[in-house]
């Protein structure tokens, strides 16, 4: 899965003499604000948390009203992230996620050759995507197999169970864990259980959907 197949498109950006006070506002549905030049390049970045950061060094010496003032006054240019970590569209999205989790940031803007801004991808769009790929919300049977020996072929072997059920496989996923190797299936039938065990498999969880 690619960042494109995930990402925002066209996503909401300011310019960087926005008003720190307008920026609020549109931060009541977006936390994240690329900011871009009149043709779109990417100039900085400015978050929910960044404001918050520059007002509360300022509100201990600050009234309410010369806070506001200065919300009205200052703009985004005086306090954006300058060195912004980007992404290509074209990227796997667990690039995106490493990227995201070693520099300790919550998304990344998504930039074409020329550094314009063609999407935003966040944390919140790859947990959505892991969900996805993991089948949680697909219904009929997720089940989860221990495997006692991992060896070459033991996914066909799995998968030719489902298909001797008339099962289809939607989702599939292998963890190693500490209690060995984990496959999780998900098909569109809750009734394999008895086939997969009657073939040697340790079932060790089936949720039904």
């Amino acid at each position: 899965m690619y960042v494109k197949d995930r990402m925002v498109t066209q996503p909401v950006c300011i310019g960087p003499q926005t008003k720190i006070s307008e920026a609020l506002n549109l931060m009541s549905d977006f936390h994240r604000l690329p900011v871009t030049d009149p043709e779109g390049h990417l100039l900085g970045l400015v978050t929910a948390g960044m404001i918050e950061d520059s007002t509360q060094s300022k509100s201990t010496s600050l009234s309410i009203y010369e806070l506001n003032y200065l919300l009205h006054k200052m703009s985004v240019e005086e306090i954006m992230i300058k060195d912004v970590c980007t992404i290509d569209k074209d990227a796997l999205l667990e690039e995106a996620a490493v990227s995201m989790r070693s520099h300790g940031i919550g998304c990344l803007p998504v930039v074409d050759k020329e550094n314009k801004v063609i999407g935003i991808i966040t944390q919140n769009d790859i947990f959505d995507a892991l969900i996805d790929l993991l089948g949680y919300y697909v219904k009929g049977g997720r089940y989860v197999i221990n495997v006692a020996e991992d060896k070459p072929g033991i996914l066909a072997d799995v998968a030719s169970v489902f298909r001797d059920q008339g099962a289809n496989i939607s989702n599939l996923a292998v963890y190693n864990t500490s209690r060995g190797v984990e496959v999780v299936v998900v098909a569109n039938s809750d009734s394999c259980r008895e086939a997969l065990e009657a073939a040697g498999y340790n079932v060790t969880g089936v949720l039904s959907r």
